[in-house]
């Protein structure tokens, strides 16, 4: 029997960092490992890094001058390793820059963490000869992962991500993912869907297939065939239990008309899809090396709501890319207020070294991305509003996935990814419920149970939507 110790894992940036560091952390339970909500008593502590962005990074290095100054006030030490994309782009850098680092190890090679933890430990401590693994190994991690165990599955909720898909080809101008991801590569059908039916016997309800790429899925079925990303939900949607199905992030590249049907044909695949643009300007989209323009955005966007009405849209935006002009940023804005968004991310460009775009001449001064990052905010707020204020009065399907702050509340989430306030027993949490929206706010809505019954599988679909145009004049 392994002693028992500690873990603490914190991650930063997406949605498959947050399945990496469960997948770190079921790795690890085999070896001893408990995770703890506290770094202050852990025995390791693992930060779990995204590097698209400066600010980001930046913060890692300032996380891991506290967790150096905490050690030192409270007298202890504890093994430190640095593991995701950062990990992966500064390697050796990190060892110098950050005192009391003991392992760096990049997204590809999690699955070594058992063999690396007991090579760091036998150096005792000694940070000047810490561990660095980025290479790009050549076997898959995801044969050598251990499925998580029934308790911790319940523990993490109803809701799961599920990694189909890693990588990227497309080489967006701006974006380090293809040199800390690598290439795409996508796993084995059978695999992901043995995944899904452990999580569904667990209990899971919804599943979120994630990627860098997502729709750009092509991993092999059972008979060797290459099979997309559609086909893939076809199957998971079958799975018993599973009553709720999403992806992302995806490419308006790889936005076929069958993955489109998809969304007319499938309940269980949710009216919400979060579809990165970047810009609405041709100009910088093709600076950016997008491969799309934004007609072909409009485009899509039409094919989706035709085929599924009451779809929502959530997309990505970055402001002050190099040589944006205002007229750039007028059609950036132009695409937003015609498209209408229910939600969105939008940064201001910030240079990542080893880009293209950050030889780029013509880089925009940090006040005018201010300014422009402030103009576009507001109005995605306003839209983000307005399509909450559009749900007031509708009865939505929600999974329950938690309790609420107080006594007797719970959590549940629509399917645009809302969170909806209810009143039930603790009980129903794992189910799906009809909510009556009845108060919208910032932060969430509050709705009222219907009927008093929860299901195991997804309620019918609702006959009534509300469209875009009603949305934004609402």
């Amino acid at each position: 029997m392994s002693e028992t110790r500690k873990l603490y894992v914190r991650s930063f940036g997406c949605q498959m960092n947050v399945y990496d560091a469960q997948r770190m952390t079921d790795t690890l339970a085999k070896e001893g490992y408990v995770e703890t909500d506290s770094p202050d008593d852990a025995d390791l502590v693992i930060l779990n890094t995204c590097h698209i962005r400066e600010k980001a990074a930046e913060k890692v290095y300032s996380e891991l001058g506290r967790l150096k100054k905490a050690q030192e006030v409270a007298g202890r030490q504890q093994m430190v390793a640095v593991a995701g994309c950062v990990a992966q782009a500064e390697g050796a850098e990190i060892l110098k820059r950050a005192r009391g680092v003991d392992l760096v190890v990049g997204p590809q090679s999690y699955h070594k963490l058992p063999e690396l933890v007991a090579d760091a430990q036998r150096r005792g401590g000694n940070r000047r000869a810490g561990i660095v693994e980025t290479e790009f190994p050549v076997e898959d991690k995801f044969d050598f992962l251990p499925p998580p165990t029934r308790a911790a599955i319940n523990k993490r909720g109803p809701a799961a991500f599920v990694t189909v898909q890693e990588g990227c080809d497309k080489f967006c101008t701006f974006c380090v993912v293809p040199y800390t991801r690598g290439a795409e590569v996508s796993r084995p059908l059978p695999k992901i869907l043995d995944e899904v039916i452990r999580l569904a016997e667990a209990g899971v309800r919804e599943v979120t297939l994630i990627g860098q790429n997502v729709n750009a899925y092509h991993g092999l079925d059972a008979a060797g065939r290459s099979a997309n990303l559609t086909e893939l939900i076809h199957r998971i949607a079958e799975v018993p239990g599973i009553a709720r199905v999403r992806y992302t992030t995806s490419h308006p590249r790889d936005m076929d008309d069958e993955l489109i049907a998809a969304h007319r044909d499938l309940p269980a695949l949710m009216p919400y899809l979060h579809l990165p643009v970047q810009s609405g300007s041709n100009r910088v989209l093709a600076a950016m090396n997008r491969k799309h323009d934004r007609e072909l955005f409009f485009e899509i966007v039409a094919k989706v709501r035709a085929a599924r009405p009451d779809i929502a849209f959530s997309s990505d935006f970055i402001v002050g890319f190099p040589g944006e002009t205002d007229a750039d940023f007028a059609d950036t804005m132009d695409l937003v207020e015609r498209v209408g968004f229910a939600s969105a991310f939008s940064f201001k460009y910030s240079s990542r070294p080893g880009t293209p775009a950050a030889g780029m001449e013509g880089q925009v001064p940090e006040q005018a991305k201010s300014e422009r990052i402030h103009a576009l905010q507001a109005l995605l707020d306003a839209q983000k509003t307005a399509f909450d204020v559009a749900c007031r009065g509708r009865v939505l399907d929600i999974l329950i996935e938690k309790p609420g702050r107080f006594p007797g509340q719970l959590i549940g989430r629509s399917p645009y990814l809302q969170s909806i306030v209810v009143e039930g027993p603790r009980e129903a949490i794992g189910t799906l419920a009809q909510a009556l929206v009845r108060e919208v706010s910032t932060k969430n809505l509050t709705g009222e149970l219907r009927g008093g019954e929860f299901f195991n599988e997804r309620p019918a679909r609702e006959s009534r939507f509300i469209g875009q145009s009603e949305k934004l004049e609402a």
